[in-house]
């Protein structure tokens, strides 16, 4: 897998083929194919190696739901690290393979150690992954250069310019966020999500 993750991170996901693959590792396609059925099957398994980097603690019922965060930080921060593995990550309806579901089962087992059902947790795991996912999809974007800085730049100015020209009386709210958006923020509208997310379960888990 190592070097298909250089040839992603180098190139973006569709530099990765097998044929590309094969010629990084000094060899013929068919070889490849010998153990990897597909480009999607590859897909896949860069994930998986990628979230062999993130250790799953061990639940602990007194704090389950910093080690919750701590989890969800982890998996942004590894996906945002790799070109392209949050889009793979996105992609991949259900991925089973051994380090997707340590990583699944360890989720699971920290929100069950919070007091949560299987079917809340399910769910609750669930959402927090869309939401890591989601937010490391964004960060990857601006840290690998998928968005052009200087295109959302001028977007920004000319978003700027027509809120700026709308009456104050009709979005007295919406007039004043985009303060809050930025890269600056970014962390802390993260942590925020978390906080608000994790206080909810807390709740539920009590009921």
């Amino acid at each position: 897998m190592r070097a298909a993750l250089i040839v992603l991170d180098d190139e973006g996901f569709d530099a990765v083929t097998m044929r590309r693959i094969a010629q990084e590792l000094e060899t013929g396609p068919a070889s490849l194919y010998a153990h990897v059925a597909n480009k999607d099957e590859l897909a896949e398994l860069m994930l998986d190696a990628v979230l062999a980097d993130i250790e799953v603690p061990e639940p602990d019922p007194a704090r389950w739901d910093e080690q919750v965060k701590d989890l969800v930080r982890d998996q942004i921060q590894v996906m945002a690290a790799h070109r392209g593995i949050a889009r793979i990550a996105w992609d991949i309806a259900v991925p089973v393979t051994p380090n997707t579901l340590k990583q699944g089962e360890g989720m699971l087992a920290l929100l069950r150690a919070g007091g949560l059902t299987l079917k809340q947790a399910t769910f609750a795991g669930d959402a927090l992954s869309l939401y890591a996912k989601a937010y490391a999809y964004e960060a990857s974007s601006w840290t690998w250069g998928e968005i052009d800085q200087a295109e959302a730049g001028e977007r920004g100015k000319q978003m700027v310019a027509y809120m700026q020209s709308l009456p104050a009386e009709s979005f007295p709210n919406m007039l004043q966020v985009g303060e809050f958006f930025s890269a600056e923020t970014a962390r802390e509208r993260l942590e925020f999500a978390l906080e608000a997310y994790l206080a909810g379960l807390k709740v539920i888990a009590k009921n």
